[in-house]
C-alpha cells in the first residue's frame, strides 16, 4: 500500500514510555504502544510440535486483535516502522514477533534500544537504529519452549500425582527447594548452651566493655554452668591489666552501584519493598516522570541489568558533581571501576540516575512517595560509588586477668568519604584510650546463659541474593518466581516477613526432589542460564539447548507415570465446627487461609483464618487481637469481634498502654511508640515487627 504519512511510526511497550517519548521526538513521530507481548505460546495447550524440531506454536495474545490491526494500519500508512521494545531478550523477542506481524525484515535497521529515557540518550540510539538481534531472540525462544515444555508437562503430573492446579517451573521449582531445605535445617537444628562471661572496667580516660576470649593463651567457649561459674568466681577476684592496646587506620572503599539483584535487596532492607514492588516503581522512574519545564524525562537507567559497568558519561556527570557540592576531597584521583561477573550482560549499564542534578529533594513533590524513596536510594548510592574510600581507625583492646584474657574492638571514622551520602553501618563502639601495663578497675561482672540459633528464613531479599549467587534465574525474572511461589500457596511469610513452605509447598518440592533430582537442583538451573548465555552469544543454537533438554527430561518423565498418589498433610486447627462438631480445618482461596470444616460437601462452615496474638483489643476489650490479611495479600491487625468492632491497624499491637495518653503501644520498625500520641518507649520486645509498613 502507498504510504500516505511523512512520520515514523515508533512502537514501544508501555503507554508511559510512548508519552514520554513523544514529548522527546516531535511531531515526524508517531508513537504507539504494544502493552507488552502481542503473540505468546497458547495458554490452553502446549504450543510446540515437539516432532517437528520444537516448532513453537505462537498466536496473538487475548484481547490483542483491535490492537494489532491498529498497528498494522499505523505502519501502512508511515514511512518507516522502529521497535524500540526495552533493550533486554524479552523486548528482543517483542520487537521479533512485531516485525512478524508487520511485515518488516529483521535485517533492516529496525530496532532502537534505548538504556535511558532522556532526549541526549534517545536522540543517539535513534540514530543509530540496527537490526534486530536474533541471538537474543533464540535465547529468549529457548527459555520459553524449556520452561513450557517442563511446566506443561510437570504440571498435570503434580495434578495426578497429588492435587489439582498445582504447577512446577524450571526456576520455580529451585527456589521451592532452597526454602524447604532451609525450613529442613531450622527444625533438625539442636540448641547448644553456651555462656557469655562480660565485664565493665574503667581506666584512667574511660570506661570499656570487655568480653572473656582466652585462658591460659587458647581460645576458650564456656558451655556449662559450672565452668561458667568457676570462671565467673575467679575473675571476681583478680586484678584486670591492660596488656595490649593498637589502633590501625584502614580504608573502606565504596559499594557498586545497583543491578536489578542488590536494588531489589536494598529496597527491601531500607524501604520494605518487595522484589515486585522495587521494579514496578523502577520502572515508573525509567519510563518517565512529568517534570515542570523539562516534561516527561526517564530518572533511572534501565532496571533490568546484572552489569556494573558506568557508561563514561555517566561517570564524568558524577564528577563533576561531586568536586562542585563535596569539594576535591570527596573526588578520587581516578574513577572507580566495577567488575561483573562472567554472565553479566555488560551491554547494559548499572542503574543509575540518568542526571545527577535532579537532586530527590528538589523534585520530590513531582514523585509519589514510593517513587521519591528508590530514586533517592539509587540516586545516594551511584554518588557514593564514585567517591574517595571512607578512612577508620580500628581499635583493639586486651586485658589480662590472671589466665584469663578479655577483649574490646571498637572503630573511630577518621574521614566519611562516601560514607557522607551512604552509611557505613559501623556496629562497633568508640573506645577511650588505654595504655599497655595500665591498670583497670572491675565495676561489674556478669555471666549470661545463652543457646545458639538455627538458621534464619530467607526474606525475599535474601532469596533473591541467593538466587543470583547460585546462577539461577535472570535479573527480569526474580520477583516473578517469588510472586509464583505465593500464588500457588507453596510458600507464605511468617510475621517477621521471612518466606517458609506450607505443606502443599513442601508435599511438591519433596515429590519432585524424589523424581526429579537431576532436573530440579542449583546445577542443572545454573547450567541451563549458561546455555541461554551461549545462545544469545551466539556459541550455541537454541534447538540444540531445547533438543538436549528435552532428551534428558522426556525419559524420567516416562518413568514416573505409574508412581503412587501422594497425599498432602491436612493442616487442621484445635477446634471442632460448631454447626456439626467435625474437625476445623485450614484451607487456600482466592486471598489467602480460611478455615473450613472437614466435613465438607456435608457440611458448609466456614469462617476467615485468624492468627491470635493473644493480647485484648485495644478498642473494644472484649475480643483478641488477630493478624489477617487483605485482598491483595498485605497483613494488617484487626480484632476477632469484626465487624462489631472495626479496630485496625498495620503496625503489631504489644498489648501495653501508654502511660501518657491511654493509647495502645505498637512497634514501628525498630521502635515501640504509642499508637496516637507517638510516645516511645525505650525497650523493644525480641519479637517486634511491623507486618503492614512498608
Amino acid at each position: 500500500m502507498k504510504k500516505v504519512s511523512d512520520k515514523t511510526l515508533v512502537i514501544v511497550e508501555s503507554p508511559t514510555k510512548a508519552k514520554t517519548l513523544k514529548k522527546i521526538l516531535g511531531r515526524k513521530y508517531d508513537i504507539k504502544a504494544s502493552n507488552g507481548h502481542v503473540r505468546d505460546l497458547p495458554k490452553s495447550r502446549l504450543g510446540v510440535d515437539i516432532e517437528n524440531n520444537f516448532e513453537p506454536e505462537y498466536i496473538l495474545v487475548r484481547g490483542k486483535g483491535p490492537l494489532v490491526r491498529e498497528l498494522k494500519r499505523a505502519a501502512q500508512k508511515a514511512k518507516n516502522v522502529l521497535l524500540a521494545s526495552d533493550p533486554d531478550r524479552e523486548g528482543e523477542a517483542i520487537a521479533w514477533h512485531l516485525a512478524n506481524l508487520l511485515s518488516i525484515s529483521c535485517e533492516e535497521p529496525c530496532r532502537v534500544r534505548m538504556y535511558e529515557i532522556t532526549p541526549r540518550a534517545v536522540k543517539e540510539a535513534f540514530s543509530k537504529a540496527e537490526p534486530i538481534d536474533m541471538n537474543k531472540v533464540d535465547a529468549q525462544q529457548s527459555r520459553r519452549l524449556v520452561d513450557r515444555l517442563m511446566g506443561y508437562s510437570l504440571s498435570p503430573l503434580l495434578w495426578k500425582k497429588i492435587k489439582a492446579g498445582l504447577s512446577a517451573g524450571r526456576v520455580q521449582s529451585v527456589a521451592l527447594r532452597l526454602i524447604c531445605e532451609k525450613e529442613a535445617e531450622i527444625k533438625a537444628f539442636v540448641p547448644q548452651e553456651y555462656w557469655v562471661i562480660a565485664a565493665v572496667a574503667e581506666g584512667e580516660r574511660g570506661q570499656f566493655s570487655l568480653k572473656l576470649a582466652k585462658k591460659d593463651g587458647k581460645n576458650i567457649r564456656v558451655t556449662n554452668a559450672i565452668d561458667a561459674q568457676a570462671a565467673y568466681n575467679e575473675l571476681l577476684s583478680l586484678s584486670y591489666v591492660v596488656s595490649k592496646f593498637d589502633t590501625k587506620e584502614g580504608k573502606r572503599n565504596p559499594l557498586p552501584p545497583f543491578k536489578t539483584s542488590t536494588l531489589q535487596q536494598e529496597a527491601a532492607r531500607r524501604l520494605g519493598f518487595s522484589p515486585q514492588k522495587t521494579m514496578r516503581v523502577a520502572q515508573s522512574l525509567y519510563e518517565g516522570i512529568d517534570l515542570p519545564g523539562q516534561g516527561p524525562v526517564g530518572l533511572i537507567t534501565y532496571m533490568r541489568t546484572d552489569s556494573l559497568r558506568i557508561a563514561p558519561e555517566g561517570i564524568a556527570m558524577a564528577r563533576k558533581f561531586i568536586e562542585e557540592n563535596y569539594g576535591e576531597r570527596y573526588l578520587p584521583k581516578k574513577p572507580h571501576q566495577y567488575i561483573s561477573k562472567e554472565r553479566s550482560q555488560d551491554a547494559h549499564e548499572a542503574i543509575r540516575p540518568t542526571n545527577v542534578r535532579l537532586v530527590p529533594e528538589e523534585i520530590q513533590t513531582h514523585l509519589t512517595k514510593d517513587q521519591k524513596a528508590l530514586y533517592e536510594l539509587i540516586w545516594k548510592r551511584f554518588l557514593a560509588s564514585q567517591m574517595e574510600p571512607a578512612v577508620v581507625a580500628r581499635t583493639n583492646l586486651e586485658v589480662e586477668a590472671g589466665p584469663y584474657t578479655l577483649r574490646q574492638s571498637g572503630v573511630t571514622l577518621i574521614f566519611d568519604g562516601w560514607s557522607r551520602l551512604w552509611p557505613l553501618e559501623m556496629k562497633e563502639e568508640i573506645l577511650p584510650e588505654a595504655e599497655v601495663g595500665e591498670l583497670l578497675k572491675l565495676l561489674k561482672l556478669d555471666k549470661e546463659q545463652k543457646f545458639t540459633k538455627p538458621p534464619s528464613r530467607y526474606t525475599e531479599s535474601g532469596l533473591v541474593k541467593v538466587l543470583e549467587e547460585k546462577g539461577i534465574g535472570r535479573p527480569s525474572t526474580y520477583a516473578t518466581i517469588i510472586q509464583t511461589l505465593y500464588d500457588r500457596h507453596y510458600v507464605e511469610r511468617d510475621e517477621a516477613k521471612k518466606l517458609f513452605p506450607t505443606e502443599l509447598g513442601i508435599t511438591v518440592n519433596s515429590f519432585l526432589v524424589e523424581h526429579f533430582q537431576s532436573l530440579i537442583n542449583v546445577e542443572f538451573t545454573a547450567k541451563m542460564e549458561d546455555e541461554l548465555d551461549k545462545v544469545e552469544r551466539g556459541e550455541a543454537s537454541w534447538l540444540s539447548v531445547v533438543r538436549e533438554f528435552w532428551v534428558h527430561f522426556e525419559g524420567i518423565l516416562k518413568s514416573v507415570q505409574n508412581v503412587a498418589k501422594v497425599e498432602v498433610p491436612v493442616e487442621t486447627i484445635d477446634e471442632k465446627c460448631p454447626l456439626c462438631g467435625a474437625q476445623l480445618i485450614v484451607k487456600h482461596g482466592r486471598y489467602g487461609k480460611f478455615i473450613a470444616c472437614s466435613a465438607y460437601p456435608d457440611c458448609k462452615y466456614t469462617r476467615n483464618f485468624k492468627n491470635s496474638l493473644d493480647i485484648p483489643c485495644p478498642k473494644c476489650g472484649e475480643g483478641k487481637v488477630v493478624l489477617l490479611r487483605s485482598k491483595n495479600r498485605r497483613p494488617f491487625y484487626g480484632c476477632s469481634r469484626y465487624p462489631k468492632c472495626d479496630f485496625v491497624s498495620w503496625s503489631k499491637p504489644t498489648g501495653e498502654i501508654c502511660p501518657k495518653c491511654g493509647g495502645p503501644f505498637v512497634v514501628k520498625r525498630k521502635a515501640v511508640k504509642c499508637a496516637d500520641c507517638g510516645y516511645e518507649k525505650e525497650e523493644i520486645p525480641d519479637d517486634a515487627g511491623a507486618v503492614g509498613e512498608r
